[in-house]
């Protein structure tokens, strides 16, 4: 007969092993890994000028709509204000 304790894996609840590596694949760096200052320099300057963009974008597509937007804005203070206690 087996018992719980032969069919529960050894360990913390829900632990696995690793899958094994794959043959041929070179490792992938960590997130300290191999990185070169030249190359975080590089991705904080892509994430700025996305970040910048999307603002951009934001505020863009808040003038351009801003009857939808008032509007939006309109209707969530009544919902606010419906729920309100006291």
């Amino acid at each position: 007969m087996n018992s719980e304790s032969d069919q529960q894996p050894s360990g913390p609840a829900g632990a696995r092993e690793p899958a094994p590596d794959p043959e041929g694949v070179p490792p992938r760096p960590g997130p300290q890994g191999d990185i070169s200052p030249e190359e975080v320099r590089e991705h904080l300057r892509r994430r700025a000028i996305f970040l910048r963009e999307l603002a951009e974008a934001r505020e863009l597509r808040r003038r351009v709509t801003p009857h939808r937007s008032r509007r939006a804005r309109i209707h969530a203070a009544l919902r606010r204000r419906t729920f309100r206690i006291n």
